[in-house]
């Protein structure tokens, strides 16, 4: 993927005004470092007191013949270049100038007379002293306890100040404190709550089992007096019959003592798993144990996440209108749960029941017709069926998903295999028409194909760059999108040759996205790190601009009609509400810096590849990674090695099922599965 560059920054713009205005500030400030300037609130000097060349109080006063005064400093460098007078023009050398005793004491008394007019008492005083001012013993006395008296009070009144700072801060800490307060104490009621309904659900639920064991250990034990009585009969009439049949009916008497064992096995069986039911040491049940402990790992390994979780949907169970709560209770009544609780749950039991990714199938997609192999698009068509898979090699590949799982071949040969002119960058399969596929190039073109025929419907060739993404919509079959480099994403109709609609952007397009609930939705993600969802009803301007993304949008993938997430260059998922236009989480765990690593999303997964060449899964309520894979040689120093080599470059779930698809740079392809 290839970033825009940063582009020059605009020369700001000086205005005149603003020239002077700078100007007048760095000659205040020479003027200052001088010391040759009068205090701001006295008015301004007479101008007589200026030099005529630098503007300033005259400072080391000369007077030339012609009658003029100057800084000694200015008229010097002045007669340097120039022979005459700055003034009046008259002719005036070095030898022409002689020193204004005058003016230099005038203004040595009206400087002091400006500083006395805005001199402190204090500096009065000061300088009196310095003046050798006659003062008795008794008026410095009385002025020591002026000024004692005077400390005493500016130290109380500086530590009353600071009295007030301490108190207004402990004001703060202490209301901050209460509302925490408040907030735990009501999230220890909704605990309190939840306790005691769990309590409840897991009593009922004892009792069911307790029932349901106390019918079936009935029916087993009706079962094996009928097989008794049966024996016993035919064992009685065997006897009776024929005397002679003693071997026969010693015989019959022993399977009927075997049938009684294997009944009272049967039933003996049944108590202990009655007992175990409990105390939970029949074999059964100690795997059964040994699960609980693996997912109460994973519980406490993602504790403060969990909690996260927990509080915010308790909390925003909470906060519903009532008549919201009436309805959600209505549909959960019968568990006695809260809305939140339900929700939460329902988290836990699918963020708990993986721990794993098992790989159940893998097969190569490069030949040895081309040394490039990178997979750039994996999909699933609209039945799971097939899958195909595109890329660098210039070849679309479909694959029947059953005979790769269950044929255990290393090489799997396609059902469907069509060539292309350019590079291949991403694959949509229309979810209507079952034999419908398009594809989009490194040359800008988007093509729609028939599988059946393995050969193209129709050739869209208005993009100017490479084409980066295409999707077809869920809900008008006939409807594409795709974007490109050129900074323009196209709508399409399968029944029309130019494109339906064109938005014009400012940055590279990466991908597009067709709102699977709506046909006129689409979120764009752009190199300038930005999502922009808009209405196809008015492209004038989108209707949300998400921001958060640090660098380029590489995937947008819808999870639900609401439910949007992103992933980017700068190593992150996100997860957004299109509904509300609010950022709801970030994903972090993977490594995602230059390259397409692929996005894949389920009504509770998200899973993407990672530059380290690993597979990652997320419960999208969870930040941190659910679990991940490693492609790669067994061998570790070998597969460090292929870490830094290759990297996951595409990712595909089978609709809302534990399978996905997944193809790294080298040209392989994984069926993996989510394991306990």
């Amino acid at each position: 993927m290839e970033e825009l560059s940063a582009g020059p920054l605009v020369p700001a713009v000086v205005k005149p005004e603003a020239s002077r205005a700078a100007a007048a500030a760095d000659t205040g400030a020479s003027a200052a470092a001088s010391g040759d300037t009068f205090p701001a609130s006295t008015s301004e000097p007479d101008k007589d007191f200026l030099c005529p060349i630098c503007m300033q109080i005259i400072k080391d006063a000369f007077l030339t013949a012609c009658g003029h005064s100057f800084c000694y400093m200015c008229i010097i460098t002045h007669l340097r270049n120039k022979n005459d007078c700055p003034c009046c023009g008259h002719y005036l050398t070095n030898t022409n100038l002689f020193p204004n005793f005058l003016l230099d004491k005038l203004l040595k008394k009206t400087s002091a007379r400006q500083i006395s007019k805005t001199a402190s008492p204090v500096e009065h005083f000061r300088q009196a002293l310095q003046k050798g001012c006659d003062v008795t013993i008794k008026e410095l006395d009385t002025l020591l306890s002026l000024l004692a008296e005077k400390k005493r009070k500016m130290e109380q009144e500086e530590a009353e100040r600071n009295m007030q700072i301490l108190l207004d801060f402990l004001h703060c800490l202490r209301k901050q404190k209460v509302d925490e307060l408040k907030e735990v104490q009501t999230d220890l009621q909704f605990i309190k709550e939840d306790i005691n309904s769990v309590e409840k659900h897991r009593m009922d639920l004892y009792r069911a089992r307790d029932r349901y064991s106390v019918k079936l250990r009935m029916l087993d034990d009706s079962g094996g007096r009928k097989s008794w009585h049966s024996s016993l009969d035919k064992s009685s009439s065997g006897l009776i019959s024929s005397p002679l049949n003693l071997r026969g009916g010693l015989s019959s008497g022993s399977h009927t003592k075997k049938n009684d064992g294997k009944s009272q096995i049967n039933s003996h069986g049944h108590g202990v798993q009655r007992r175990d039911a409990v105390t939970g040491s029949d074999s059964p049940h100690i795997n059964q144990s040994g699960l609980a402990l693996v997912r109460k790992k994973r519980v406490h390994t993602q504790f403060n996440d969990l909690q996260e979780c927990y509080l915010q949907k308790r909390r925003h169970a909470a906060d519903k209108p009532h008549s919201q709560q009436e309805r959600d209770m209505s549909l959960i009544s019968r568990e006695g749960y809260s809305a939140g609780l339900e929700d939460f749950q329902s988290v836990l039991t699918t963020f708990t029941r993986y721990s794993r990714l098992r790989v159940i199938a893998e097969l190569r997609h490069g030949d040895i017709f081309h040394s490039a192999n990178i997979v750039s698009s994996i999909e699933f068509d609209r039945d799971d069926d097939l899958f195909a898979t595109a890329g660098v090699s210039r070849r679309i590949k479909v694959f029947d998903f059953s005979a790769v799982v269950n044929e255990p071949t290393d090489a799997h040969c396609p059902v469907v295999e069509m060539s292309t002119r350019s590079k291949l960058s991403c694959l949509s399969w229309n979810k209507y028409a079952k034999n419908q596929i398009a594809s989009s190039d490194y040359e800008g073109i988007v093509t729609v194909w028939d599988v059946t025929t393995r050969k193209s419907l129709m050739e869209y060739e208005e993009h100017e760059k490479r084409a980066w993404s295409v999707d077809f919509s869920r809900t008008d079959p006939s409807m594409l999108v795709s974007g490109s480099d050129d900074c323009k994403v196209k709508v399409w109709c399968t029944n029309q040759e130019a494109s339906v609609l064109n938005i014009d952007m400012k940055a590279n397009i990466c991908c597009v996205k067709y709102n699977p609930g709506s046909g006129n939705y689409i979120a764009v993600g752009s190199a300038d790190h930005h999502i922009h969802y808009y209405d196809l009803r008015n492209i004038s301007r989108p209707v949300h601009v998400f921001s958060g993304h640090r660098k380029a949008v590489s995937y947008v993938k819808f999870l639900s009609n609401y439910e949007l997430a992103s992933a980017s260059t700068d190593s992150t998922l996100r997860l957004w509400d299109v509904k509300e236009n609010l950022p709801v989480r970030t994903f972090k765990g993977h490594a995602n810096e230059k390259n397409f690593v692929g996005l894949t999303v389920s009504s509770e997964y998200i899973a993407c590849g990672s530059e380290t060449n690993e597979v990652f899964v997320y419960h999208k309520e969870i930040s941190k990674p659910l679990t991940w894979h490693r492609f790669g040689s067994p061998d570790m120093d070998d597969a460090e090695d292929e870490a830094g080599s290759y990297f996951i470059s595409a990712v595909c779930w089978k609709s809302d099922r534990p399978t996905i698809l997944t193809a790294n740079s080298q040209g392989t392809i994984k069926v993996l599965v989510l394991a306990a």
